[in-house]
């Protein structure tokens, strides 16, 4: 099936959904690496200011899995914990497995997130995952075309260093690491008033 553009649905899966009006003003669009040590630096540190985002209702944030850093370094580890990660994400539970991939996360030389086993205690860590189906869901490498979708996808983009953040599908001004959860959260308020001017008859 060749989905229209823009259309939306589950990572891996058909896009059957196609977005007339959205009801949330601001996408935050982020790309991170979970072999990357600058990606859980990112975070870890805007964990309460994304959680503050979606809790007021005015902010969705779309992840993007991917994996430079096995290129730089050698090795796999990016790529298998990025598709296990979207097999988590097949059980609603996305954001707990990467959470415990961040406090987990190796140093980048080693390329220990390749190993299965690892993963798999990840997923225990981050409770609710039907186990079987997630190993599964590894073992059968079901989402690794997705995972390598999304790498083709970014460097074709060329955005650069993970991690990167979009608002709206636009870049931020100047690079992440001159950011502070008080900036990004200044830039999504704005945003959602331009919007809202936007949206009035």
């Amino acid at each position: 099936m060749n989905a229209p553009e823009h259309a939306v649905g589950p990572a891996g899966g058909t896009k059957p959904d196609l977005p007339v009006r959205p009801t949330v003003p601001v996408t935050l669009t982020v790309y991170e690496d979970p072999r990357s040590p600058q990606s859980r630096a990112f975070a870890q540190r805007y964990a309460t200011t994304f959680a503050r985002f979606l809790a007021s209702g005015q902010v969705q944030i779309n992840y993007r899995l991917v994996t430079q850093s096995d290129k730089k370094y050698g090795g796999s580890g990016a790529q298998e914990a990025a598709a296990a990660a979207a097999c988590a994400q097949d059980q609603g539970r996305f954001a707990p497995f990467m959470d415990q991939v961040w406090r987990h996360q190796p140093a980048p030389a080693n390329d220990a997130l390749k190993d299965r086993k690892l993963l798999s205690d990840l997923a225990k860590k981050a409770g609710k995952i039907n186990h079987d189906t997630f190993e599964l869901c590894v073992d059968r490498n079901q989402r690794k075309g997705w995972v390598e979708k999304s790498q083709s996808d970014f460097a074709a983009a060329g955005l650069g260093e993970v991690p990167v953040v979009q608002i709206n599908g636009r870049p931020l001004p100047g690079s992440t690491a001159q950011l502070t959860p008080g900036k990004l959260t200044s830039l999504v308020n704005t945003e959602a008033r331009h919007v809202a001017a936007a949206a009035k008859p």
